[in-house]
């Protein structure tokens, strides 16, 4: 049951985000020959007005398939027959209908549990938050310029800039202070730490931190998924700890189980609710890479257009993104097995 609950959930994600295109397609008068939902083989499908809808034999990915997308059409409703505007408004309409989805989740979450405000719980012995004179009670405003708002926030600068030196800036009494911390080598971990402890306890806000606090949800998961991107990009993590469809699913599935036995099924339908909150704007963020057969590189193409002010050939732009395609249906399998062989 936990697995259905986790495919239903990755699907209507999937299908929000692909909603996007098709009703900034419909808006801008470009034909859809196809909306769907999965990739390969039809196992369902019935044709209304112009479009056909289906349901594909593998439940990952979806498509709005377009009338021109990737090749010439003479039809005057087909996608390349529209303003470059009107294209990129159309393109970028994916992925901004993932942020809104991730920030409607967060808004349930940060209505519901509430939030961890970034107040130090106790400091660490030995470490550099305690011999600048921190405190529990004090409260974390901002490390290097970065306004901070979660507790999260700090763990995620300690992970994300390990060894780096933090100038922090903390209230306490409605005095500000600033010190500034080098991180210390803590022996029994392996790790540098500035010695910094939270809770994990989530206070709920007034209306308007309600509001405020769930575009700060989605920040913080646009930024925690740029900086994994980075350390993967700088080979500090590799290709074996990325997971997939098939790991997401699994990882979904045990959260369900473990809330569920933890908190009853209301808490097991807030964790997946939070899970959502991470894939949404991860896939938004994901689909935003200037690269071939993704939503950036089609913007990428379209930006080149809007400077040149002379579209690329269709046919040409169309390979590219096919060979992009395929290059991404390769890392797709790769990512699938090392799922598989994780969970196995």
């Amino acid at each position: 049951m936990n697995i259905i609950i986790a495919l239903i959930i990755f699907s209507i994600i999937i299908l929000f985000h692909e909603l996007g295109h098709f009703l900034l397609a419909k808006k801008n008068g470009i034909r859809v020959n196809e909306f769907c939902l999965g990739l390969g083989p039809t196992l369902v499908g019935f044709t209304k007005g112009e479009t056909k809808y289906s349901l594909k034999l593998l439940p990952f990915g979806g498509a709005c398939m377009m009338e021109g997308e990737d090749g010439e059409s003479q039809d005057e409703r087909a996608f390349n027959s529209k303003s470059v505007w009107a294209r990129m408004s159309v393109v970028a309409a994916g992925p901004v209908f993932n942020f809104i989805m991730a920030w409607v989740f967060a808004l349930i979450i940060m209505a519901s549990v509430g939030f961890d405000r970034p107040v130090l719980s106790s400091v660490a012995e030995g470490f550099p938050a305690a011999e600048a004179g921190l405190q529990a009670g004090d409260e974390i405003i901002s490390i290097n310029g970065s306004r901070i708002h979660f507790f999260r926030e700090i763990s995620q600068f300690s992970i994300f800039h390990s060894g780096e030196t933090a100038k922090v800036v903390y209230e306490r009494d409605g005095e500000r202070n600033t010190v500034t911390l080098t991180p210390k080598l803590d022996q029994e971990s392996g790790k540098s730490r500035l010695g910094m402890n939270g809770s994990t306890y989530r206070e709920r806000g007034t209306f308007l931190e309600t509001i405020s606090h769930s575009f700060y949800e989605v920040k913080y998961l646009i930024s925690s998924t740029i900086e994994s991107l980075r350390m993967l990009v700088t080979g500090k993590v590799g290709l074996k700890d990325l997971s997939g469809p098939v790991g997401i699913v699994k990882v979904m599935g045990d959260t369900y189980d473990t809330s569920q036995s933890a908190g009853g099924t209301g808490m097991a339908i807030l964790s997946m609710v939070n899970f959502s909150i991470f894939l949404s704007a991860n896939l938004g963020i994901m689909n935003l890479l200037p690269l071939p057969a993704l939503d950036g590189g089609r913007l990428l193409f379209l930006i080149i257009e809007a400077i040149r002010r002379k579209k690329i050939d269709p046919e040409k732009e169309g390979m590219v993104h096919f060979v992009g395609l395929v290059a991404l249906m390769a890392l797709m399998i790769l990512v699938m097995f090392n799922d598989i062989r994780n969970i196995i």
